[in-house]
C-alpha cells in the first residue's frame, strides 16, 4: 500500500494511490527548519548564538552537530511504543537518555538526534510566543498554501490518517512533533521552498550548507550530507535530490526535490527503500 504525489517543473501534480493524509515522520524536521529560519530572518532567532543555557547553537541543532543523544535506540522507549503505552513526560525522556550529557563538543561531530529537534521546536515556541501547532501553521503551512498539513498531538488527531499497521499509535512519542498531511502537500512544501518561496536567498544558501557524511554512503545516497533540516548531496546539492526521508511504526515517507521538480511517496511496505527509490526515479526523468 502506497500513495504518491509528483510535481513537474510547471507545478503540475500527478497523484497515485489516494489522497488520505499520512504521517510525515522525520520530514517534520524540514518543516521545523523552515519555521526556525523564517524566525532567523525576522530577527527573533539567531543561527550562531548559543541557545540560552546551552553550549550549542541553532545551526548545530538543525544540522545534528550539537552533541545531543537520540532516543530511537533506547530499548525501553521502543518497548513502550510497541506496547501502545502513553508517551513519557519530557522530563522522564531526557533523564532516561541522559540528555544533559553531550556526547561530543558541539560542532566537532555528527549524530542524528530527535532530541536536538525537540530543542528546535522549543526554540520556535519561545521565539514565536505560541504553541508549536500555531507557529507552524502561521510560519509554514499558510504561506506555502497547504490545506491539509497540521501538527498531530493526540491519537484523535490521527483519525483518518494512513498509519499502516500502527493504528493505535500516539503521536506524542515523536517529541519534536509529528506533522500529518497529504503527500501532495508534502511535495508542494518542498517545491515551494526550492522555487524561491518561504525563505530568502541567504537562508536557503545556509540551509544547503551540508556536513559531508561519507560514512553513510549507499546506492541511493553515494555522496550524502546533512544541511539545515535537509538530506542532500555534499557535491552540488541543487543538482541532486534533496529533502528528507522518515519512518515510524507501520510506514515510511520520502519527500525530495531536484531542480523544479518534487515528489513525495508514503508507503506501508516493509522494504525500507521503496519510497525513496520511486521518488528518485521520478526526479531523474
Amino acid at each position: 500500500m502506497e500513495t504518491g504525489a509528483f510535481i513537474d517543473e510547471a507545478g503540475g501534480v500527478t497523484l497515485s494511490g489516494g489522497v488520505d493524509p499520512a504521517p510525515w515522520w522525520s520530514f517534520t524536521k524540514t518543516v521545523l527548519a523552515i519555521a526556525a529560519l523564517r524566525l532567523v530572518e525576522s530577527g527573533a532567532l539567531s543561527l550562531s548564538e548559543p541557545i540560552a543555557g546551552a553550549r550549542y547553537d541553532l545551526r548545530q541543532l538543525l544540522r545534528h552537530e550539537a552533541g545531543l543523544p537520540d532516543y530511537g535506540s533506547s530499548p525501553r522507549y521502543r518497548e513502550d511504543v510497541a506496547a501502545a503505552r502513553e508517551p513519557w513526560p519530557v522530563e522522564r525522556l531526557l533523564a532516561e537518555i541522559e540528555a544533559d550529557r553531550l556526547r561530543y563538543e558541539p560542532g566537532t561531530g555528527w549524530a542524528y538526534s530527535n532530541i536536538g529537534y525537540l530543542e528546535v521546536a522549543r526554540s520556535i515556541e519561545r521565539a514565536f510566543g505560541s504553541p508549536l501547532a500555531a507557529a507552524l501553521r502561521q510560519l509554514v503551512f499558510a504561506p506555502a498554501g497547504l490545506t491539509t498539513a497540521r501538527l498531530a498531538t493526540t491519537p484523535a488527531d490521527l483519525t483518518g490518517v494512513r498509519m499502516g499497521s500502527a493504528g493505535d499509535y500516539h503521536p506524542g512519542w515523536v517529541y519534536h512533533g509529528l506533522v500529518v498531511g497529504t503527500v501532495q502537500d508534502a511535495a508542494r512544501l518542498l517545491w515551494t521552498l526550492m522555487s524561491d518561496g518561504l525563505i530568502g536567498r541567504d537562508m536557503r544558501v545556509a540551509m544547503l550548507e551540508g556536513r559531508s557524511l561519507p560514512e553513510h554512503r549507499s546506492a541511493l545516497h553515494p555522496d550524502p550530507a546533512y544541511g539545515l533540516g535537509l538530506m542532500l548531496s555534499a557535491t552540488d546539492p541543487m543538482e541532486h535530490p534533496l529533502g528528507h526521508s522518515g519512518e515510524g511504526p507501520g510506514s515510511r515517507i520520502a519527500v525530495y526535490a531536484r531542480g523544479r521538480k518534487a515528489a513525495a511517496v508514503w508507503t506501508a511496505s516493509p522494504s525500507k527503500r521503496v519510497a525513496e527509490t520511486e521518488v528518485f526515479r521520478f526526479l531523474a526523468e
